[in-house]
């Protein structure tokens, strides 16, 4: 009897996940099937894919030019294309605030979802947890830290003691902040161990991507925060580890590349044998290093616990918060260090809801929005 192929609907297929998704499937043609694909405006790598994969249903942004382009698939909107019957698994590989209607629709309709935006669990974790409680959904985490997290409780049934979530510290973990005023775009973008989007490479600059990261592991492992721990190694080998109550630890190990976080959550509870896949070379793994970060160096880091600590809506407003603010650091409007800056006088004058609905949530994020372009308008924030 052969295995049932998955169908599958790819949100931000032309991002660096949706690529490297399509890169896993591309592997395993009679294991999964594209049934829809979504982008936000890459046009032409889209058409590239539709092409290739012949989904069903596609998405744009810019739905006018999609229809100028020879695409013999009919249009579905986000949250249609997430809740659709036929869909078995959603990959959320859309970036910030754009991911959370999607991921809450697919939860709603009972879907397996693997999910690599962390904004959605950030921003609505509560409701999003809840609504997968209630529809039996499955949440497939794709980041490596969470998917490591996921491997190591794999067969464990008494409750995990401490997550230790590793970060590779950046480009910049020992620069002064001297040094730190003077980055450039360029710079930033040059992550030491990992291919991202332009987004989340900033963000991991910043380490805002490791505090987002231990507000999502809060939710998907219904762990307290003071038992998250974040540590920094700066090789990228170890993904994450698990403490137990008896002090045994363990841990995911693997070269960095997330072809295998994505693959494990497509494929899931089943593992593929991938020759593309690369595998790690000890004897040239000499050494393994740990350290504490330096939250003065990295103030998004602290940022991030700190709303997630407090909860409502302060959350939805680091996030909405952080994405404008990174978006001027990319379009040169403000220095690296005023990224938090922007975020941490955003997060000082909100006004938070306890166990908000999404529409509240939406309202914070609007909110947030518009106070960091104010404090932007009304001057250099530094």
């Amino acid at each position: 009897m052969g295995s049932i192929i998955k169908q599958l609907a790819v949100l931000g297929s032309t991002g660096s996940i949706g690529q490297q998704t399509l890169e896993v499937v591309r592997a395993f043609p009679h294991r999964f099937r594209i049934i829809g694909l979504a982008a936000s405006k890459n046009l032409d790598l889209l058409a590239k894919q539709v092409n290739e994969f012949k989904p069903r249903f596609v998405y744009s942004q810019d739905r006018e030019a999609l229809s100028h382009l020879n695409i013999e698939c009919d249009f579905l909107p986000l949250e249609e294309m997430a809740s659709y019957p036929q869909v078995d698994t959603v990959v959320i590989a859309v970036s910030g605030r754009s991911g959370l209607l999607p991921t809450v629709a697919a939860v709603k309709a009972g879907k397996n979802v693997a999910l690599a935006n962390k904004e959605s669990l950030v921003m609505a974790g509560e409701i999003i947890i809840n609504e997968a409680k209630l529809n039996k959904a499955q949440i497939l985490p794709v980041d490596s830290e969470h998917s490591a997290i996921w491997q190591c409780l794999k067969g464990e049934n008494q409750k995990a003691a401490q997550l230790i979530l590793t970060a590779s510290g950046g480009p910049f973990r020992h620069f002064s902040p001297a040094q730190l005023s003077e980055v450039t775009v360029e710079q930033a973008l040059e992550h030491p161990s990992w291919q991202m989007g332009r987004k989340v490479t900033i963000d991991s600059a910043t380490l805002m991507n490791k505090g987002l990261e231990v507000i999502e592991a809060h939710w998907l492992f219904d762990m307290p925060s003071d038992n998250i721990r974040v540590l920094i190694h700066a090789q990228s080998i170890i993904h994450s580890l698990v403490e137990f109550i008896d002090g045994s630890v363990k841990a995911q190990l693997s070269y960095p590349d997330m072809r295998l976080p994505i693959q494990y959550a497509l494929s899931y509870p089943e593992r593929l044998p991938n020759p593309e896949l690369p595998r790690l070379n000890w004897d040239s793994l000499s050494r393994l290093t740990f350290e504490q970060p330096d939250f003065s160096r990295f103030p998004c880091l602290n940022l991030a616990i700190e709303a997630g600590r407090k909860g409502g809506t302060y959350p939805a407003v680091l996030c909405a918060a952080d994405e404008v603010a990174v978006e001027l650091f990319l379009s040169q409007r403000i220095k690296f260090t005023d990224i938090a800056y922007l975020v941490k006088q955003t997060l000082e004058q909100h006004q938070p809801v306890a166990h908000p609905t999404l529409e509240e949530i939406l309202a914070a994020d609007a909110w947030a929005r518009e106070k960091v372009t104010q404090l932007t308008t009304e001057g250099n924030p530094c």
